[in-house]
């Protein structure tokens, strides 16, 4: 979501397993503003959660090696990892980091089915920031479970953040975000 795969084939970070913040559902999360930044970001995301692994996963079999989904957020000290852009080095500082990737509960693909559309959005503070639809996602999951497979050898419990919509922002200490994406419970967080 956000990028044209004509001119750009979709890229792929890491974020350590002390990243992930699980939030309950029907709760709302504290979730620290992190250290080392002023301009601190959400990215609402669907969350692919595998439960077998492989390499070199054809498309029209990656969806096979989806457990269920969940709501995700990527959140991202933006000015770090805007500077590490700038001088051409890995930008990991920006977006892995302790609690960077706070989510919901993991619903079964038996539940809930496979996503191919479906209402995202993300308010801050109860102003709608990030209003789309899962169709308008550039890569869809099974692409990119075929090509990060490419690259690395996927493995059961492995996660996946798929992308966010257009105008990501920022937050500040005492805002609150909450998180919606259609037959998943929201998800909700407090910055403190």
């Amino acid at each position: 979501m956000g990028s044209d795969p004509t001119r750009e084939p979709p890229f792929f970070f890491q974020k350590p397993t002390d990243a992930i913040q699980f939030v309950a559902a029907n709760t709302v999360g504290d979730h620290p503003y992190p250290t080392l930044t002023k301009n601190y970001h959400y990215e609402v995301e669907l969350v692919a959660a595998l439960n077998k692994g492989g390499r070199n996963i054809p498309v029209d079999k990656a969806l096979d090696h989806v457990y269920g989904y969940a709501l995700g957020l990527d959140m991202t000290r933006r000015d770090l990892q805007r500077a590490m852009g700038d001088q051409k080095k890995p930008w990991e500082i920006g977006k892995s980091f302790d609690k960077s990737a706070p989510i919901g509960p993991l619903h079964p693909v038996s539940q809930v089915g496979h996503f191919q559309q479906g209402s995202i959005w993300l308010k801050v503070n109860g102003e709608t920031k990030q209003n789309a639809n899962l169709n308008q996602m550039i890569w869809s999951v099974a692409e990119q479970i075929s090509k990060i497979s490419e690259a690395f050898e996927l493995m059961p419990g492995d996660i996946i953040y798929s992308g966010t919509p257009e105008n990501v922002g920022p937050v500040v200490k005492g805002d609150v975000i909450a998180c919606h994406i259609d037959k998943l419970p929201d998800l909700s967080i407090k910055i403190v």
